[in-house]
């Protein structure tokens, strides 16, 4: 009977963590379309998304709040969680929208990948975790491939003015993205996934509001009917299943497979980008595809052999 329910919550963990990386890219599918069929600039475009999601993340906060297993926030908490939301997520979204603006889709996802090494990086050194060989190759064709494919697409789209800067704003994304997920595997285990993320949200939600207010553009909201679809399905497809999925495979798997697994992201964005937006497909892509999944199934892999080991130590 252990042996059943330990595999199961192993292997589930595995493709909650897949699925939820695969709805995430569709984030800059949807943010391009947006870009390109309305008027809608980053921020508004940011805005909508986190409304429609509002309510959601309060049900969420509602439903984890009023449970009877809860148990209530302490202080030092209360900051961990509002400032992982703010820093960790509304920071990563801001500069993951405006650097949507300059460049691919393609190029963003595979930009924002590199948010694996910061999160194995920060484990190892700040909380001197160990990075097992596994995920040491995992990472090395993971990140490999990504790079194969992203200096590909530099010479593709070397004429772009904007590429570099829209570039480092994607880096900045990876770079905040990282200490959110960080900062959330160390969080759900005390606090809960369901409490967590919807609080955490609630956080980023709070600052996108904050940031729109402050900007002055309000008025941008006139044309709502038009747009408001975008963020509707930017709420539902791209935020809020995978930001729960991503939350619960953190509890059963960790934070460093969670990044690694993620890792398939770039590939599911590139093959949307080619038949939704019609960005090209090049040598480099299709070469750093194939690192790319590599990596993947080997965590994969390394998952199942995990699960085996740890059996054996509870009979």
């Amino acid at each position: 009977m252990t042996k059943t329910v330990h595999n199961t919550f192993t292997i589930a963990g595995f493709f909650v963590t897949f699925i939820g990386a695969i709805l995430f890219s569709t984030k800059a599918i949807i943010v391009k379309l947006a870009f390109a069929n309305t008027a809608l600039d980053a921020l508004t475009l940011l805005t909508l998304r986190m409304l429609f999601s509002l309510p959601f993340y309060l049900a969420a906060a509602w439903i984890g709040s009023s449970n009877k297993s809860n148990v209530k926030f302490t202080k030092a908490q209360w900051v961990n969680i509002i400032s992982l939301g703010l820093f960790g997520y509304y920071l990563s979204s801001l500069f993951d929208f405006v650097g949507l603006q300059y460049i691919s889709a393609g190029l963003e996802r595979l930009i924002l990948f590199l948010y694996p090494t910061f999160v194995v990086l920060i484990n190892a050194f700040l909380f001197k975790e160990k990075i097992s060989r596994i995920q040491q190759l995992a990472l090395l064709l993971t990140y490999a491939g990504i790079a194969i494919a992203y200096w590909g697409e530099l010479d593709i789209d070397s004429s772009n003015k904007n590429f570099f800067w829209g570039s480092f704003l994607i880096f900045l994304c990876a770079v905040t993205y990282a200490s959110y997920i960080v900062g959330s595997g160390r969080m759900i285990p005390k606090v809960g996934v369901t409490k967590f993320t919807a609080y955490a949200m609630l956080s980023s939600t709070a600052g996108v509001f904050i940031h729109f207010l402050l900007s002055g553009n309000s008025k941008s909201l006139d044309h709502i009917g038009t747009y408001w679809l975008y963020g509707l399905v930017l709420a539902i497809i791209a935020t809020v299943i995978p930001t729960f999925l991503i939350s619960i495979g953190m509890k059963r798997i960790g934070s460093n497979n969670v990044a690694i697994i993620s890792g398939i992201g770039p590939v599911s964005t590139i093959v949307q980008a080619y038949f939704i937006l019609g960005e090209k497909i090049f040598p480099a892509q299709i070469a750093g595809t194939i690192l790319v999944v590599a990596g993947v199934l080997l965590i994969g892999w390394k998952t199942a052999g995990q699960d085996t080991k740890n059996l054996e130590q509870t009979r």
